[in-house]
């Protein structure tokens, strides 16, 4: 087995994005096979690596590719799994290229055609599909615009779906260069392997590119692969820690948040108390009254008992001496009228009685 691995970033970048006839030979095949569209002219944008990975989120190991009518293609191989996310990730790449055209003094229509080309060996799809190609659509499925004027596509092709046991003859173009690239370290030590490249031209220049890659050149990409995933790791874990910090400045400060609400909520029930303590002895101030008060009443109508009792006391003695009266003056005017009957004068009973005529006269009426 030889050393070079097209999963790696620096040596596929290598294969593909030299300023070379074959590299780019080699880069409108992959175009032509995975976008199925013939392509016969391609420029790399960022065809030198970048040196300097210590400050960077993500060193530009991706190739940048224009290709016929100014189409742009970000196409990565991605092999590491990293803790960020991947799909996010991608995304990000897409609205990036599609938003650095330049637009000023031009319509929207001329926008030109942006598409995210990845390679990654993980499963992140839930179908069983290894090549997927994601547009602006609808939870039906409705695109937002014309197929034809579908300027961003994100192009994923999971190599972990390819069934490796699949006969050679029944694969169609991807799977055989998905199946190389995933390979391509055993050499003709692998049976098809060894049939594409001796049958198939588009391997056959594959193969070309990787056997240009000496053991001291595949040294020297494996260091850099090594310190640029080192560094990866090294800004993940930074970020992990920048992470944790804000949490626990969050978690500090909802700590004194509920301190300072704790203590708005006991200064609030001791005002509570206050209050209830207040309303009690006001309560039983009012009890107290109300007691007096109804001893009050009791007494009162006590007192209009007895006044009631010597009224009624007073009005029996009243009637007992109406009936008195009134029959003594029965008995007075009986006397009278026994009297004038007996033939005296108004005048001597008037004087007899010491009652004026007028009065005698009433009497006996």
């Amino acid at each position: 087995m030889r050393s070079a691995n097209l999963l790696n970033d620096f040596a596929f970048k290598y294969v593909f994005g030299e300023d070379c006839k074959e590299a780019n030979d080699a880069l409108k095949s992959l175009l032509t096979v995975f976008l199925e569209r013939k392509v016969n002219k391609v420029v790399v944008k960022n065809s030198e690596i970048v040196k300097d990975y210590s400050k960077m989120k993500s060193p530009r190991l991706d190739l940048l590719v224009e290709f016929d009518n100014q189409t742009m293609v970000d196409l990565e191989m991605q092999l590491r799994q990293t803790k960020d996310n991947l799909p996010i990730r991608f995304s990000y790449y897409l609205a990036r290229l599609h938003g650095c055209q330049e637009l000023e003094g031009k319509y929207y229509g001329e926008l030109k055609e942006t598409i995210v080309l990845v390679f990654f060996n993980v499963n992140l799809i839930d179908n069983h599909r290894m090549c997927n190609t994601f547009t602006l659509r609808n939870e039906e499925g409705l695109s937002f615009v014309e197929e034809s004027q579908d300027r961003m596509k994100l192009c994923t092709v999971e190599m972990a779906k390819l069934d490796i046991n699949k006969p050679l003859e029944n694969m169609n173009e991807q799977e055989k260069m998905i199946y190389y690239f995933l390979n391509c370290h055993k050499g003709m030590e692998d049976s098809k392997i060894k049939m594409m490249i001796e049958s198939d031209e588009v391997i056959q220049m594959l193969e070309k590119r990787v056997e240009t890659i000496s053991d001291d050149r595949w040294k020297k990409i494996i260091e850099d692969f090594q310190k640029l995933h080192e560094n990866e790791e090294r800004m993940e874990r930074q970020l992990e820690i920048e992470e944790l910090q804000r949490a626990k400045e969050e978690a500090r400060k909802a700590m004194l948040e509920v301190n300072k609400l704790k203590q708005e909520a006991n200064k609030l029930s001791q005002e509570a108390d206050k209050k209830i303590e207040d309303a009690e002895k006001k309560s039983e101030e009012a009890d107290k009254k109300f007691e007096e008060a109804n001893k009050q009443i009791e007494q009162a109508n006590k007192q209009i008992e007895d006044a009631n009792t010597r009224v009624n006391d007073a009005n029996k003695r009243a009637d007992e001496s109406a009936k008195k009266m009134n029959q003594m003056n029965q008995e007075m005017k009986q006397m009278i009228q026994g009297l004038l009957s007996n033939g005296m004068s108004l005048e001597f009973v008037s004087k007899l009685l010491s009652k004026s005529e007028s009065e005698i006269m009433e009497l006996v009426k």
